[in-house]
């Protein structure tokens, strides 16, 4: 029987779940299974929204082998702003059954013909089928840089799982923890990042529930500068980050009455890569690039005032990676992968040239709502 891609409905759950079930029982990750609710929580289509969420199956009759979701949002680039699609929470029945191989491939497809701009960011690195596939069919792809910093030493020694593969790594990192030669190496090189630039100049910073008209200001006065960004008018950032997502923080960074930037960050979730460390996350942040600077101080400052052991965050526009590496961030391996589509990579050609001012970072690719 032949596959076909309907958008869900509230009569296909029951057939979810048992899609669902079956992943499991093949031992899938927990949240790597498909929404139980036709309606998408986060972004659900609403009027007038120009930001929304689909979701997608592959059926076969009445049998779910497969899914995806479709978030669209308008993007500024080439000197004007296109809706485009991000493509991603891609699942298919052929990651445990061969005879379904086929499924992934023709949920790019239909994708593609709902939204010709297509991209995916994330995907967990180079390794896994969606990245695999999309360099078979001849996206354009990069990584995005992956940047770290460490408040407190000795505990990101003991529980960085990512670092202590095999027993005289972890040896070496238990000694550099309990010697406290890891607090003095660590410190010591984050304080010389920082020292190596001047200071920027006094600014403030303020915590908001929602995002004002202010933002708008930072909105126009900066998106000029950046080869691609999402839209981040202050409509937009009220849609992308309501009250309601209590967990995330919204700054706002002034300097006088003039606005230099704004910043999104919250606590990640427990990943084992990380151990039981509480990680904070940049997750969104925007300013001019000459502003960028007091945007990301501000950020670190939030979070390690929470009690953040280590923060991170994924930036691909040169300024922004200058930033972090000035404020003390080290650049560690990413597997953060951006993807564009055929017509997309035409759009931003030369790559080479735009992906350095480029804005692409966790808030656009998988992350959101809470994953960041």
């Amino acid at each position: 029987m032949s596959i076909a891609i309907v958008p869900y409905a509230a009569r296909h759950v029951p057939a979810v779940s048992d899609f669902n079930k079956r992943l499991r029982a093949a031992g899938a990750v927990e949240d790597m299974v498909f929404y139980e609710d036709p309606v998408p929580r986060y972004l659900p289509k609403t009027n007038g929204s120009a930001i929304y969420q689909e979701f997608f199956l592959a059926l076969e009759g009445d049998v779910v082998r497969g899914g995806y979701a479709l978030k669209h949002q308008d993007f500024f680039f080439g000197g004007e702003v296109r809706s485009i699609g991000y493509y991603h929470h891609v699942l298919s029945e052929g990651t445990i059954n061969r005879a379904y191989s086929s499924t992934g491939i023709l949920a790019l497809r239909d994708a593609l013909s709902r939204q010709p701009l297509l991209y995916c960011l994330g995907m967990d690195g180079y390794d896994k089928p969606l990245p695999r596939m999309l360099r078979a069919l001849r996206w354009t792809d990069c990584l995005t840089p992956f940047y770290f910093r460490v408040a407190h030493p000795r505990a990101f020694l003991r529980q960085i799982e990512a670092a202590r593969h095999g027993r005289w790594r972890r040896a070496l990192l238990d000694f550099a923890a309990v010697s406290g030669v890891g607090w003095i190496a660590l410190k010591g090189a984050q304080r010389w990042k920082q020292m190596k630039v001047q200071r920027p100049r006094p600014y403030s910073v303020e915590e908001v529930v929602e995002f004002g008209d202010w933002a708008d200001d930072v909105w126009r006065r900066a998106k000029a500068s950046y080869s691609i960004t999402a839209v981040r008018s202050a409509e937009a950032l009220r849609t992308l980050y309501p009250p309601a997502e209590a967990h995330l923080i919204r700054l706002r960074i002034a300097r006088g009455s003039k606005t230099l930037g704004w910043a999104v960050v919250s606590e990640r979730r427990k990943n084992p890569r990380f151990g039981n460390l509480r990680v904070g996350s940049v997750v969104d942040c925007f300013a001019a690039p000459e502003d960028v600077l007091p945007v990301v101080r501000a950020a670190v400052w939030a979070l390690e005032k929470r009690g953040m052991d280590v923060v991170v965050s994924n930036q691909s526009h040169e300024a922004w990676q200058r930033a972090f590496k000035d404020s003390g961030f080290f650049e560690g391996p990413s597997n953060f992968v951006f993807a564009a589509s055929p017509k997309l990579s035409e759009l931003l050609s030369p790559f080479a040239e735009t992906k350095m001012r480029a804005h692409l970072i966790r808030a656009d690719g998988d992350g959101l709502p809470r994953n960041f």
